[in-house]
């Protein structure tokens, strides 16, 4: 990495989005920070694939849903690498279960990675885009924060959480060349999409996608790219689906 390139920041990185996303802005010249979940033990192999790729990131290891862990990820990259211009809030869980059999554990898990994160990351890099004079920062939510989803009161309520925390940052910052947007994605082709019984992707879910497939993490990526490039300057607090059809608003 270089001081003359633009750092991004990719939190849950190592994902089948999160790694699209990582490469997408590698093409396009951003020097790329890949964040993963403390005890990830695949990050060495991970890095080494996409070395073998042409991909050359850094990993660094944080808890998103603990503020101090946060503040001292990101001072780690600072202090390596300088000022971070753009931040992809990517990393999430999901643990579902019908709401009477739904935990406060469940609950508050949920909330703590896919809402909470969104502060913790975001109010530590903000200053560096102020003092830069440019920033992204960009919020992977769910097509089920928008539609909701049996089973998924504590996934939804995060994902919803977030367009709101979006808008809001989009306007306290829209004077100061930051943009704030949040993207919503439908059911990817990762290894958890992979991992479902056929008979559940057959019969449940692709009869609800109206272009009849799942989407790929790459066409996710390009819209997350374009959100970070110098292109995007007129698009804050935007909330932009990608999920074929599935839910339309």
């Amino acid at each position: 990495m270089t001081t003359m390139q633009r750092i991004a920041v990719v939190t849950g990185g190592t994902g089948g989005l999160g790694e699209a996303i990582c490469r997408r802005l590698a093409a396009d010249g951003f020097a790329v920070v890949s964040m993963h979940s403390p005890g990830n033990r695949h990050v060495s192999a991970w890095l080494q694939a996409q070395q073998l790729l042409g991909y050359h990131f850094t990993a660094v290891e944080v808890d998103v849903a603990n503020f101090e862990a946060c503040a001292m990820a990101v001072e780690s990259v600072r202090r390596q690498y300088g000022p971070i211009s753009v931040l992809v809030n990517n990393a999430g869980i999901a643990l579902d279960a019908s709401f009477r059999k739904m935990t406060p554990a469940m609950w508050n898990s949920v909330l703590r990675t896919n809402l909470d994160s969104m502060f913790n990351m975001s109010k530590q890099v903000i200053d560096d885009m102020l003092l830069l004079g440019w920033g992204r920062i960009i919020n992977i939510s769910s097509v089920n924060g928008q539609r909701g989803a049996f089973g998924q009161a504590n996934y939804a309520a995060s994902k919803a959480g977030i367009h709101g925390f979006t808008k809001s940052l989009a306007i306290e910052f829209s004077g100061k060349h930051i943009t704030v947007n949040t993207v919503s994605p439908g059911y990817l082709r990762t290894r958890m999409t992979e991992s479902l019984p056929p008979h559940v992707m057959q019969d449940r879910i692709l009869p609800e996608i109206p272009v009849g497939r799942l989407g790929d993490p790459a066409e996710v990526a390009e819209m997350v790219a374009y959100l970070a490039s110098e292109r995007a300057g007129f698009v804050t607090g935007a909330n932009l689906s990608i999920n074929g059809g599935q839910h339309m608003c």
